[in-house]
Parts: C-alpha cells; structure tokens; sequence
C-alpha cells in the first residue's frame, strides 16, 4: 500500500505556489512594479552627488533666473535718440574697464594724467580712431559692440579724468538735423528776382502765348505737349529742392561720424575736408562708402543698398560744393 501511495503522488500533476486569480494577479503586479522601483532607486543613487545640499540657494529665485535666461538678447537702438545710447562712463564699466581700470596689457589707467598727457595732446579724433579700429594689443571697440557714437563718449569721459577738457561728442539726433537745416537752407536761399514787380510769367503762360500770337502754319500739332512739357520744367526747381534733403539713411547712420567729424569723416558741409574727395567722384566715393576705408565700417556698418550709399554720398557732396 505504501508503494502504491508514492507511486501515485509521483505520478500525479504537480501544484506551483499561485492557486487563485488573486495571487496571479499580485504576481504579474510585483514582476513590473519591483524592477521599475529598483530603476528609480538606481538613478537617485547615480545623481545623488549633482543634487543640490541641504540649504543651498539653488532654488532661490535669482538663482533659477540665471538658469532659464535665454542664451542670447537683441536689443534695438535708435541712433537718434540719445536716451537710448549708453553715456561714457557706462561704456568704461561694461568694457573698457577691463584693462583701463587695472593698467593691463599697457593700457593707460583711468585718472593716470602722466599715462594720458601724450595721448591726450594727439587730439580727441585720433583717439577715438584708435579705440574703433583698435591699437596695439586693444582689439576693435575693445572687442565691444558699441556704436562709434558711444566710442567717442567712452573716451571722452577717460580722457577727461585725466586732465583733458575735451566736448561731450554732439547727440546723433541734433547733429544730423543742423548738417541737414544747413545744406537745405543754403539750396533754397532765396534768389533776386530780376522780374520782381513784373507780370508773371510762368513757363506756361510764355508758351501759351507764343501759340497764340504764332501764325497758324507756325503752330505745332503737338501744342498740349508742349504746355505739359513747359509745367515740368517750372517744377523742377522744386524737385531739385526736395532732392537736396538728406536721404533717411544719413539720419540713422551717417551723421553719427559725418556729422561732428568723429574718427576723421569729413563733417558735412567742410569743403576743405570734402574738396579732395569731391575730386575721386561720386561713383569713387559711393564704393569707397560700399567696401569700407579707414575707421568706416563697410557701408557705414549699415544694411544699406547700394543706391541708399550712392544717395548719400551725392547728398553729402552736394553740401560741399
């Protein structure tokens, strides 16, 4: 009988330790749920050490602030409004201070009257040349980002803790308007009338005139043309005035150097300066302007087009002459 009994249990099928639903289900629950617990307490472990300590600002607002600010900024500035335009002494902090404050690289210190005597007495032009197209170990701007106007401040105010007694350069806004009044005014001055206290007589009302005393054989079939022909001719005085303005281009970028003669641009208006450019010609000087000569950037360091640069430049030697 025992024989028999082992035989059978042997033979019999064999129990695993689920018996019912719910003991399947906690089992295929445990089988996910364990190994992702475990994944999780593994990548804490890993990242332990980059989480920030016990009472740490790293969750202080400015401190997250400084994490999420944008990798780069734009800002937009109005070269004829001053306000926008940073002052001497705010170019000295973001940039020149760099060297001018602690004397490196040879750079003369601010305050240091001995280091800026022989600089100062080779003139304020030379000077804020030098500090646009860069000298000696000085980059370009300082390696900046600064317009020529806010250059021209920047020494100003260096030079001037050292003794110099140089002028604030001219706002931007006010030169370019007095270059431009000066031109325009002196094109339309107004001119002796040798016809003053005289019946009018306009181009039209000559024309009309020579038709109706003409003989008739004399009258040209095209006599309207005519008539329309003689009213442009007496509106181009008019057209040429307008055109005498200076071109928008001037106000936005041209007059920052043109305008007071900063970095040696002939100001506008100085015929000694402008004479022996006048001679290369209009075409000479508009791709001298386009390529860029001297402190002047390429186009002035605008995006101007070619005709823009050419307008200017004819503007700028009309003034001259």
């Amino acid at each position: 009988m025992t024989q028999a009994h082992e035989t059978n249990e042997m033979d019999g099928p064999h129990e695993g330790p689920i018996k019912t639903p719910k003991q399947l289900v906690l089992a295929v629950l445990y089988a996910f749920v364990v190994p992702i617990f475990g994944i999780i307490l593994l990548v804490m472990y890993v990242t332990a050490e980059k989480r920030p300590a016990a009472g740490s600002d790293a969750f202080d607002p400015k401190a997250i602030a400084e994490r999420i600010r944008p990798v780069g900024t734009v800002e937009v500035k109005d070269a004829s409004d001053v306000a926008s335009l940073k002052t001497g002494d705010q170019v000295f902090a973001a940039q020149c201070s760099a060297c001018h404050a602690s004397g490196a690289l040879g750079a003369p210190k601010l305050g240091d009257a001995d280091a800026w005597s022989a600089r100062i007495k080779t003139g304020l032009e030379t000077l804020v040349h030098s500090a646009i197209a860069g000298k000696g170990q000085m980059p370009p701007q300082g390696g900046g980002d600064f317009s020529d106007f806010e250059i021209a401040r920047a020494v100003v105010y260096m030079t001037n803790k050292a003794g110099a007694k140089f002028a604030e350069p001219t706002a931007p806004s006010a030169a370019a308007s007095g270059a431009a009044a000066a031109p325009t005014t002196a094109s339309v001055a107004p001119m002796p009338d040798p016809n003053a206290g005289k019946p009018a007589t306009t181009p039209t009302a000559v024309l009309n005139a020579q038709v109706r005393d003409a003989p008739p054989n004399a009258v040209p079939g095209n006599a309207p043309t005519q008539v329309a022909a003689a009213t442009a001719t007496a509106a181009t005085p008019a057209s040429a005035t307008a055109a005498a303005a200076a071109p928008p281009l001037y106000a936005q970028t041209c007059a920052v150097c043109h305008a007071a003669g900063i970095a040696g641009a002939p100001k506008v208006g100085d015929k000694a300066a402008w004479a022996p450019r006048i001679a290369q010609g209009v075409d000479g000087l508009t791709a001298s302007a386009i390529k860029g000569k001297g402190a002047m950037p390429p186009r002035g360091g605008s995006s101007a087009s070619d005709a823009e640069i050419k307008a200017v430049v004819s503007y700028m030697v009309a003034a001259a002459k």
